[in-house]
């Protein structure tokens, strides 16, 4: 993960206005005004894939348990926006197909943290998650 220097803090706005680059949108966060970029290794692609597949496999099991997104931004306050690995919206909670960014604040929101982003992961982001009011943060450390 690497921030990218700024001469001043951005805003939600501004970050979310950005076009995104000619070979496509890297994962990106802004963090307290700073835009982060986060490259995942492989076990991190591994935990998040295993949390996903058991939150939809409950999802789908049986009607009335809402929905089960891909990561979209999430706004929570000015200078965040966050981009949680996995998010789970309460029945009638989820983003409609055709909604703008940036997204609700999910019911649910999974973020599975790793020694490379440790960093941004531990306390700034889970306090900011906790004070926006998902039902749950989570998170799982992981060697890799």
């Amino acid at each position: 993960m690497t921030v990218m220097p700024v001469a001043e803090r951005m805003t939600a706005e501004q970050y979310l206005a950005l076009e995104e680059p000619p070979e496509g949108r890297r994962r990106t966060e802004l963090i307290d005004g700073e835009v982060v970029v986060s490259e995942a290794l492989p076990l991190h692609s591994y935990v998040v894939s295993d949390v996903r597949f058991a939150l939809e496999a409950w999802t789908r099991a049986q009607s009335g348990r809402g929905r089960m997104m891909d990561p979209l931004d999430v706004q929570l306050d000015d200078h965040n926006v966050f981009v949680p690995d996995v998010l789970w919206y309460a029945e009638g909670r989820a983003p409609a197909r055709d909604a703008g960014q940036p997204s609700s604040m999910p019911d649910l929101a999974v973020e599975v943290r790793s020694p490379s982003t440790w960093r941004y992961d531990t306390r700034r982001e889970e306090d900011r998650l906790r004070g926006a009011r998902p039902a749950r943060a989570v998170a799982r450390r992981h060697g890799g």
